[in-house]
């Protein structure tokens, strides 16, 4: 059985963040750094090579092994920021009011901050950190 790919490890989140090569994307993953250390009261760590992570979370897969993995984070893809969140009570008014952004799966997407409100993205870190 392979080992787990998304542990947090030891490398630095300012670190990762300084070697996005695209300005306006680095910008936003500092700003982002930011709000969710602010929403979760929480110190940043990387979660395998590109998941900025906030809090742990633990859970056990089928077979019973114990694992982790962030509560909350987000990771910068080539498109758009990944953002790794829970389901609470009210996340789809509040994904009503975030603006441009699309869901996947269990991810929220969205390819600028400039095109989302801060404060309800910020609410929805909070709710998701705290469930």
């Amino acid at each position: 059985m392979t080992s787990r790919k998304t542990q947090e490890t030891e490398e630095s989140v300012d670190e990762f963040v300084t070697s996005i090569s695209d300005s306006n994307k680095r910008e936003d993953c500092r700003a982002l750094v930011d709000l969710f250390s602010t929403a979760t009261k929480q110190v940043p760590k990387m979660w395998g090579a590109q998941i900025v992570g906030f809090g742990k979370r633990h859970y056990t897969y089928a077979n019973g092994k114990p694992a982790e993995i962030c509560k909350v984070g987000f990771a910068p893809r080539s498109r758009s920021f990944a953002f790794y969140l829970g389901d609470f009570p009210g996340r789809s008014e509040l994904l009503a009011d975030l603006g441009k952004h699309r869901f996947s799966g269990e991810c929220l997407h969205i390819a600028r901050l400039s095109h989302v409100n801060l404060r309800v993205l910020k609410k929805i870190i909070q709710s998701s950190y705290h469930i």
